[in-house]
């Protein structure tokens, strides 16, 4: 007999339900998530830890089958393989808001899968799969210092929508996903249409009601459980960490006060090196401290010293809690691309590579919701080089994929509609010098090299990140935060906008969570940071070029009607690849008609659209054309006055006078002038010769259509 046990709530549009007992029953623990007709198992084990690793190995990965949608999985293997970018963001959304949640010192591994077993291709296994993670651990012995829960918030129609579907996404003016305890918020991330700083506010703060209501169930999923967890005890301190603080906190105190990242970092290996040799003069001494030992002790005193200087009001460059670093922009630094720009926030670089192309460049997508086209993509690289040290290239990691999506999706409320703009467009952003938030100086970067490449956005965005240290009540907000503020703070709290509101926003914690005064005071502090940052790009650049650069591709579109598709595209694309190969463009037909012609400059693009036009058109009553006389009968000659489309000018149109034989007027072959007097209701033409001269000869004569 499999043993259920199961809760559900009424959240939104429909029930959440969470189901243990029955599935993965040699996991620490295993849940099942249901929401609609989705279905996501979340299971989490765990394993001795790895001999002499100094930090948590937290493993999460989530994972969604073509099968769960009744689909199969595109390309020639039809087995998924490595993940997805949307497997690969939903994995740091599942470990962004648990990582913090372990004991200190806790350093055995863990690991989590989740794996969509079911789709109703409008409810999103992400969220799911979020919430599945914290129940797993909550019901396993591990000690996990829970429940949390996750919850996707949309706004529809002026209304806060909780686990919006993938319908309602689509005109909702946000798409908020924040994780937390029945306390505090842990993690957001969320993208909006400019939205303003109170309203993204309210939008957390509904969000974490509802988080309030998925932690009680967990809660009563434990208690029906009634799993026992294990006791859990931090290593004994061996001495290290006081000798340590009494003889060398003085001095790392001024070692971390050095200004220049370099420097700094030269400082503080300095005061390391000396407390080494005065407190392990002989490592191989009986009883003597471990080289691992002292590593962490001294990283830890290091931390303490900062943070104790940032809550003194001194911040290791000098900065006080508002200040921004120096700010450089640039655009056209570089020739033959289609745009690019420097954006530098004191140590942080980002160089910008534009590349605008054609509809044939845009990326699929396809997973369990439908299938799409990007039209627009933000690729993040992080070499070693930015932060001076050495390893070896390899693909795009987890934290790559992460920023860049997070720029991507920042800046994509500003782009034009893409019926305006018909563009491909590709934003590359190689970090070069790297020293706090790279992913901000990337919206930043992006923006400038947009509007330097003649993209007309309807805003600049700016992105800055603030960063937190807190101590009991006490805390201070940092502005611009250096890359150890980041790595001893508590929160890295990115917030990207334009001057209406903000775009994108990701909250990333260190600690058990964030009152909503400190998220209002950052949201109000980051704006006023953002102000700043604005101004400056705007001396850059004041707004994007009129045009694309020469090395662009034009493109130019038109619409024509879906039943003329087969003939412009014509048998075995005949007619489709003459004018591709006659004009040198290259042609794009969608269902509805719209047809989109690039090519390398104007004057091709426009040749290869007057082909495509002459193709298509439709006759219009009472226009002349220029044909060319097809066949010729004893009642008329018929003339071809577009392609494929041939009208019959009766003998009595010919001429104003008399005419004994259409030969006397004209033979296959000839051009002819002649105008369209009707379109009968089989869709034939008649013409008139003698209406198109009195036309072009300027006289007033009124050609009477018979019928």
């Amino acid at each position: 007999m499999l043993n259920r046990i199961r809760v559900e709530r009424e959240i939104g549009h429909g029930t959440l339900s969470i189901e243990t007992g029955a599935l993965a029953k040699q996991a620490a623990g295993a849940v099942m998530v249901q929401y609609g007709d989705t279905v996501v198992l979340v299971a989490s084990a765990s394993g001795p830890s790895r001999p002499g690793i100094d930090f948590f190995p937290l493993t999460c990965d989530y994972r969604e089958r073509h099968a769960a949608a009744g689909k199969f999985p595109g390309g020639f293997l039809k087995r998924e393989g490595r993940p997805t970018t949307k497997e690969t963001l939903t994995s740091r959304l599942m470990d962004r808001p648990i990582r913090p949640l372990f004991p200190e010192g806790y350093n055995d591994e863990v690991q989590i899968q989740a794996s969509v077993l079911s789709s109703d291709r409008q409810n999103d296994g992400d969220v799911l799969a979020m919430n599945g993670a914290s129940a797993a651990l909550t019901i396993s012995p591990l000690p996990f210092q829970g429940p949390i829960a996750s919850v996707r918030m949309g706004l529809v129609d002026g209304k806060f929508v909780p686990f919006p579907t993938a319908e309602e996404l689509e005109s909702s003016e946000l798409d908020l996903i924040l994780s937390g305890s029945k306390d505090a918020v842990l993690m957001i991330e969320g993208f909006s249409r400019e939205m303003p700083e109170d309203r993204m506010a309210e939008a957390i703060m509904e969000a974490h009601r509802v988080v309030g209501v998925l932690c009680e169930m967990q809660e009563e999923l434990a208690s029906k459980v009634s799993v026992q967890k294990m006791d859990y005890k931090a290593p004994t301190p061996d001495g290290l960490k006081d000798k340590l603080a009494g003889a060398f906190h003085d001095k790392l105190k001024n070692a971390v006060r050095t200004h220049g990242k370099a420097d700094r970092a030269e400082a503080v290996r300095g005061v390391k090196e000396e407390a080494m040799a005065s407190l392990i003069p002989d490592p191989t001494a009986e009883g003597a401290f471990t080289k691992e030992s002292f590593g962490k002790e001294f990283h830890d005193l290091k931390a303490a010293v900062v943070r104790e200087c940032i809550l003194d009001g001194e911040r290791p460059d000098g900065r006080d809690s508002k200040t921004l670093r120096p700010i450089v922009c640039e655009v056209d630094l570089l020739p033959r691309v289609h745009g690019s720009a420097l954006f530098q926030r004191g140590e942080t670089q980002a160089l910008i590579t534009i590349a605008l192309g054609t509809g044939r460049d845009e990326q699929r997508v396809d997973g369990l919701l439908e299938e799409y086209s990007k039209h627009f993509m933000l690729d993040y690289n992080f070499p070693s080089f930015s932060v001076g040290e050495v390893r070896p290239i390899r693909g795009p990691g987890r934290r790559e994929i992460g920023h860049g999506m997070l720029a991507e999706r920042s800046v994509g409320p500003v782009l034009p509609d893409h019926d305006a703009f018909p563009y491909t467009i590709r934003v590359i952003s190689d970090i070069l010098e790297s020293n706090g938030s790279s992913s901000m100086a990337s919206v930043c970067g992006a923006t400038l090299g947009l509007m330097a490449a003649g993209v007309p956005i309807t805003n600049p965005v700016a992105g800055i990140s603030v960063g937190l240290v807190k101590e009991g009540d006490r805390y201070v907000l940092l502005t611009d935060i250096l890359g150890d503020e980041d790595h001893y703070g508590d929160m890295d709290f990115k917030i990207a906008g334009t001057q209406n509101g903000i775009t994108g926003i990701q909250l990333d914690l260190k600690i058990n969570g964030i009152s909503e005064e400190i998220i209002r005071a950052t949201l109000a502090q980051s704006r006023e940071a953002r102000i700043e940052i604005l101004k400056a790009m705007l001396q850059g650049i004041a707004r994007p070029r009129s045009s694309t650069a020469p090395t662009a591709p034009r493109l130019v579109r038109t619409s024509i009607d879906p039943q003329k598709i087969g003939l412009l595209i014509g048998p075995g694309g005949k007619n489709i690849r003459g004018i591709q190969e006659d004009c040198g463009v290259t042609i794009d037909v969608e269902e509805d008609g719209t047809v989109t012609i690039a090519g390398p400059d104007e004057e091709t693009v426009k040749a290869g659209l007057a082909r495509v036009e002459a193709l298509t058109a439709s006759v219009q009553v009472g226009r002349i054309y220029h044909g060319r006389v097809t066949s010729v009968k004893d009642f008329g000659a018929f003339v071809e006055i577009l392609p494929g489309k041939d009208g019959l000018c009766h003998i009595s149109e010919l001429s104003n006078e008399y005419v004994g034989s259409v030969g006397d007027i004209c033979k296959v072959g000839d051009s002819m002038s002649v105008k369209v007097i009707a379109v009968d209701e089989q869709d034939r033409v008649k013409l008139s010769r003698r209406a198109a001269m009195a036309d072009e000869a300027g006289e007033a004569e009124t050609v009477e259509s018979e019928a």
